[in-house]
């Protein structure tokens, strides 16, 4: 059996005495997409950077495609790829010329024209970078992301900020990838887009594992219930539902919400309703998501403005890539990187060297 694609055992990052991520272990298997959840300050980001190699794990293990990360970096970046959550490029070129100048500039290996076809951009190609809408920015860095044909790609928050339509298209081109056989790595915090992408999850808070698995598996075993909604009713069916000693979650404006363990009580109820002559306009049934498994778990809501996590330390501002190593809009510069370098100087490459 092949060994997973990514493999972290009892990885610890601290800042002074902040323990960032504490002592978390969790495996990524080949092929799949698999969702890294978790508030602002929990640590997400940090542990996935030191996965990418932006930042030195204090201590702890990470294998990436079989080889000792800390042994064998370069070889890593080579078989990886990273669209970063604030992806830009040059205004004035077209789709083409930006996956055709950073493909020259990392060693792309896939030809321009098929990477553009698998993000589904063919007839936006001669369209100026500028005047793409946000989507199609983000269609973009994933072509970027994959000019090395990487193993496993990392998408940071690819969906943030788009619209429901738009966030999509990037589905499919996540769910293109997975059909292609590469793993996904997604971080975000669209608990939606978790749900319907995810193979296998893991949720992260305080800095540590809290929960991991398939998405329904999670939803069965932390939140096995199903909502009822009984919508344009009369007063009376609020006593019908107590008098079933069924769980009242809300009633309000003639609409009553009840929690129901199976499907005998949803029957039972209804049935009830029915020999009494309760009517009402229309009924919604529906299993509990994953947004309620987090907020059982965290006590918090994943989604609304994202915060910068990390803490505001000497220490931790030490490791930013700088402004001046950024300039000029470029989502991904920097010298080329090898092994036991230091690699919170250097800003991520998309996958490999720098040419």
């Amino acid at each position: 059996m092949p060994k997973p694609a990514i493999q972290v055992r009892d990885l610890v990052k601290k800042y002074g005495d902040l323990s960032a991520v504490n002592c978390i272990s969790f495996d990524v298997q080949r092929g799949q997409v698999f969702s890294f959840l978790g508030p602002n300050g929990a640590g997400k980001t940090t542990t996935v950077e030191m996965i990418e190699t932006i930042r030195t794990p204090t201590s702890g293990h990470i294998d990436i495609l079989g080889m000792e990360l800390k042994k064998n970096r370069s070889s890593v970046l080579k078989r990886i790829g990273v669209l970063p959550q604030d992806f830009n490029s040059f205004d004035r070129l077209t789709v083409r010329e930006t996956v055709k100048f950073f493909s020259g500039l990392f060693n792309g290996i896939r030809d321009v024209d098929e990477l553009i076809k698998l993000v589904n951009l063919e007839d936006e190609r001669d369209k100026l970078y500028m005047n793409l809408s946000g989507g199609l920015k983000q269609r973009v860095g994933i072509a970027v992301a994959l000019v090395n044909d990487p193993e496993i790609v990392f998408l940071d928050e690819p969906t943030t900020g788009l619209d429901p339509r738009a966030r999509h298209d990037v589905w499919d081109v996540i769910k293109g990838l997975k059909q292609r056989g590469k793993t996904v790595f997604l971080t975000t915090h669209y608990m939606e887009e978790a749900e319907v992408l995810s193979d296998y999850l893991a949720i992260i808070s305080k800095g540590s594992i809290i929960a991991e698995g398939a998405p329904l598996e999670l939803i069965d075993k932390h939140c096995n219930t199903i909502k009822m909604t009984i919508r344009g009713g009369p007063a009376e069916i609020e006593n019908v539902v107590r008098e079933r000693g069924l769980t009242l979650e809300d009633a309000a404006n003639g609409d009553v919400t009840v929690q129901i363990e199976d499907n005998a009580q949803i029957l039972d109820l209804l049935n009830l309703l029915k020999s009494r002559n309760l009517s009402y306009h229309s009924l919604d049934i529906r299993k509990a998501t994953l947004e309620e498994v987090f907020l059982t778990l965290t006590g918090e809501s994943l989604t609304g403005e994202l915060a910068e996590e990390e803490p505001s330390t000497g220490e931790l501002a030490e490791e930013e890539p700088s402004t001046d190593e950024q300039a000029g809009g470029m989502p991904l510069t920097g010298a080329p990187l090898t092994d036991n370098q230091a690699t919170v100087e250097e800003p991520l490459t998309p996958g490999g060297d720098v040419q």
